[in-house]
């Protein structure tokens, strides 16, 4: 929460449930906009509360499925990491202050050579049934991920050697600097540790039904494709949260998420865009953010690189370029919150070049095209 007592609720995929602040009372409505978030300003202070309470309950806009919540099926989106953060945690993970913060790993290190990475595991962190995160969690999570750069980062790994309880070391086969940015940020999910002993005993389907984590949140209940249930984790190592219980429904239609939100159904909704979030600005009561989160839109004109094809012409990607408002796209789109950005290259990445933006411009690009 910030000094005014807002919940920055668009930055969840990017940081703990903890965040938010404790619930003595139900919060007014929340809503969310494209890469948009509603929320309300009525919010007690975090210091206030010292066990949880209250529910919160998010309209989300996809559907639920239980890959979203098993971190060894994690694809390239940011989607399932809302509800990773929830249930789950990782060795190493981006929060709000940074990019690769220490989670159930208090520390790391890499060798001079670059071949060897050591994690120091957290001591008293714990999963949801009592059992303590060991190194041995760490290798099994690993070795079973299988979601997307699984063979990317397997082919490069030649050996995870468990020292100790609390040690974990992750031997390359040869340098590889970008080894973090694959295990350590949310471009996998092999970094998110599950109970080696439970899932040998539940066996992968019976995880699936009932995820134990080492999150904030534990798993109280699911049904597929239209609620997760989600209670407050008293044992989380970080703190526990100030949040008793986090609901959140699948409900794909925006028209019925903003619905939902003027009945007081829900408290937050995520992507209602256009002139649905135009309505959210004009009901009192709820209140239009974006959320800060990383998605670089653009277009891919794949056949420019055949000779036989109109695109193959410079002039007339070009053209294109020019021919794109985007400004009046943003605005219409996602109401003038989203980033004009030249780049395909998300503009907070490390040695970002900002490529100059082509300036809408129609006659230069009908000159274009008559040239070409």
């Amino acid at each position: 929460t910030d000094p005014g007592g807002h919940v920055h609720v668009g930055e969840w995929a990017l940081c703990d449930p903890r965040s938010l602040g404790p619930m003595t009372r139900r919060p007014r409505r929340l809503i969310a906009a494209g890469a948009l978030v509603l929320m309300s300003a009525g919010w007690p202070d975090a210091s206030a509360a010292e066990t949880p309470a209250g529910q919160m309950t998010w309209a989300l806009h996809f559907s639920l499925a239980p890959t979203l919540f098993e971190p060894a099926e994690t694809a390239g989106l940011i989607t399932p990491f809302m509800l990773l953060y929830a249930l789950h945690d990782a060795l190493v993970k981006p929060m709000p202050d940074k990019v690769m913060a220490p989670s159930l790993a208090e520390s790391w290190s890499t060798s001079n050579d670059g071949l060897v990475y050591e994690f120091l595991l957290r001591k008293g962190a714990m999963f949801h049934n009592g059992e303590p995160v060991t190194a041995d969690d760490v290798k099994f999570s690993f070795d079973r991920y299988r979601g997307i750069s699984a063979r990317a980062l397997k082919e490069k790994v030649a050996a995870i050697e468990t020292p100790d309880a609390r040690r974990v070391r992750f031997r390359l086969k040869e340098p590889w600097p970008d080894f973090l940015a694959y295990y350590a940020t949310p471009a996998t999910g092999a970094a998110w540790i599950v109970p080696k002993k439970h899932v040998e005993k539940v066996g992968e389907d019976g995880f699936k039904k009932a995820p134990v984590g080492a999150g904030p949140y534990k798993f109280v209940s699911f049904s597929p494709g239209i609620e997760l249930v989600l209670d407050a984790f008293d044992g989380y190592w970080r703190k526990t949260p100030g949040v008793k219980r986090l609901v959140f429904k699948a409900v794909p239609d925006a028209s019925t998420r903003l619905a939902m939100l003027k009945r007081g159904e829900v408290d937050i909704a995520y992507a209602v865009n256009g002139e649905l979030g135009e309505e959210v600005r004009r009901t009192p009561g709820l209140s239009l953010r974006p959320a800060p989160f990383i998605a670089t839109h653009w277009l891919l004109f794949a056949d420019q690189w055949d000779p036989g094809s109109p695109w193959h012409d410079r002039r007339v990607r070009l053209a294109a370029n020019h021919a794109v408002d985007r400004q009046a796209i943003n605005q219409a789109i996602t109401l003038g919150f989203s980033k004009i950005t030249g780049s395909i290259i998300p503009t907070s990445f490390e040695f970002y070049w900002p490529p100059p933006v082509r300036p809408y411009d129609q006659s230069w690009a009908r000159r274009l095209l008559a040239e070409a």
